[in-house]
């Protein structure tokens, strides 16, 4: 889904609670605390799935980043905006975190959480995963294209050229990558 030109946020103090809510545009142009979502998608083999995101992309245009990642929407909590995140972004339909409903699906699960600063712009984020074999659907509008990579194959990348990644999954990836 392309982004909405009136998309509201939640904007959070310094405990990750809602004080009120802003534009998007208001909220990136004056650095307030939101919300934010990172899953990060790995397969059988032990690789993790990245996107390369479009070039059409306001924030981090033509970088790789997390298997998906969004924010979160006025209202919305962050296990409902990561389960919304990857069908919206790779098309990948998985079990609800708290679902008893076992309907096959892949099952998303937290796996930590971020405080917000400057390398996440400003976001609280939780990082989830889950395990899928793709194939996937990819979201053009959000995403040029994506890879698997092998947990040291994405260690050596990131450190050849780490400008060719988001911030945020950098930092990300830093505290994931032995957990794996």
């Amino acid at each position: 889904m392309a982004q909405k030109p009136a998309e509201y946020f939640d904007v959070v103090d310094a405990q990750d609670r809602v004080v009120r809510q802003a534009l998007r545009r208001d909220v990136h142009a004056h650095g307030w605390l939101h919300r934010a979502v990172h899953v990060l998608v790995l397969n059988r083999a032990g690789q993790v799935f990245l996107q390369k995101r479009s070039m059409t992309k306001d924030m981090s245009p033509g970088l790789w980043d997390s298997s998906c990642s969004g924010h979160l929407d006025a209202g919305e909590d962050y296990d409902a905006a990561a389960w919304r995140e990857l069908q919206e972004e790779i098309g990948l339909l998985v079990e609800p975190i708290g679902s008893n409903r076992g309907v096959g699906a892949p099952r998303l699960q937290r796996w930590l959480r971020v405080e917000a600063c400057e390398e996440t712009g400003q976001e609280f984020v939780w990082v989830y995963r889950v395990a899928a074999e793709g194939p996937f659907t990819l979201c053009p509008v959000e995403i040029e294209r994506g890879e698997w990579l092998a947990p040291d194959e994405l260690i050596r990348r990131i450190a050849a050229r780490p400008q060719d990644y988001c911030p945020a999954f950098r930092l990300i990836w830093e505290s994931v990558s032995d957990k794996l």
